[in-house]
């Protein structure tokens, strides 16, 4: 099945390689979609792709790279669109 999630990441996240790590990862996993910096110092993503591989990268962002602290992450179900082709870091 395909799902789509939105995500918001607090905590220390900016200016620790986080969306680098993130694309890493999606792409392991076979996940499309976006991530970004946000102007508070969070980040946002949007993924798509098989429920097992989304959830994943969800699971890895509540942890993120090693000098990341994630603080909190919510995340949203979407409806799956299939918009995306391949990851991006968006600015």
């Amino acid at each position: 099945m395909k799902i789509r999630k939105t995500i918001i990441v607090r905590g220390l996240v900016q200016g620790v390689n986080f969306r680098y790590f993130t694309k890493l990862e999606a792409d392991s996993l076979g996940v499309s979609g976006w991530v970004m910096n946000l102007p508070d110092g969070s980040v946002a993503g949007c993924f798509e792709g098989d429920a097992t591989a989304v959830e994943g990268l969800v699971a890895w962002c509540r942890r993120g790279p090693d000098h990341a602290r994630v603080d909190s992450l919510s995340a949203d179900r979407g409806v799956f669109t299939g918009e995306f082709f391949g990851f991006a870091i968006r600015r």
